[in-house]
């Protein structure tokens, strides 16, 4: 099955609340969501990466909260909604960021050659995760929880300032969750 393919069968098993079918419509019809890359020259750098990328989440978002230890002794439980939600939404921000062009790279004989890359360009500068849950919030309702998570995703990874995303988690456990399982889709699965 193709990424794009699991990632609509995910969605529509998993979400439903309202506007969730318009927010996918969206997706399909009216971004670039399935082709753009996950980033220009790390992780999914490629065409469909970011759809690869999600869906690389969401499973290991699944998978740390199936744990015994995180169920039992952190007392961790969520919807199959809203898990589906904050791992396979989390990076809308992407969503026509990425522009195809090429670099030069010195090859194997040492000879410079073109190859194809991207570059970022943001026509809506609205920060990371911020900007995902501006645009799901264009859609469909987030639980508070939900748009922390999302919000907070990068983890200490990004800019932010350090005591926020440790407030965020401590109050958020999702948040925390969903960073572990970005981080380990970013890491392990797709690097």
């Amino acid at each position: 099955m193709s990424a794009r393919a699991e990632f609509i069968e995910l969605y529509t098993a998993n979400i439903h609340r309202e506007g969730s079918a318009a927010l996918l419509d969206y997706l399909e019809h009216k971004s670039d969501f399935f082709t753009s890359p996950a980033s220009a020259r790390y992780h999914g750098a490629y065409a469909g990466g970011l759809c690869d990328h999600s869906v690389n989440v969401y499973h290991c978002l699944n998978d740390y909260l199936s744990r015994e230890r995180v169920q039992e002794l952190y007392g961790l439980s969520y919807s199959a909604e809203s898990i589906a939600v904050v791992s396979l939404l989390h990076d809308l921000c992407k969503i026509g960021c990425y522009k195809s062009g090429t670099r030069n790279v010195k090859n194997a004989d040492g000879k410079w050659e073109s190859v194809p890359t991207f570059r970022f360009e943001d026509p809506l500068p609205y920060g990371h995760g911020e900007k995902s849950v501006y645009i799901i919030s264009g859609f469909m309702r987030l639980t508070r929880e939900e748009a922390m998570a999302i919000r907070w995703h990068m983890g200490f990874s990004g800019d932010e300032d350090k005591r926020l995303v440790g407030q965020a988690f401590q109050q958020y456990p999702l948040a925390f969750a969903l960073s572990v399982a970005d981080m380990e889709a970013t890491y392990f699965l797709e690097n």
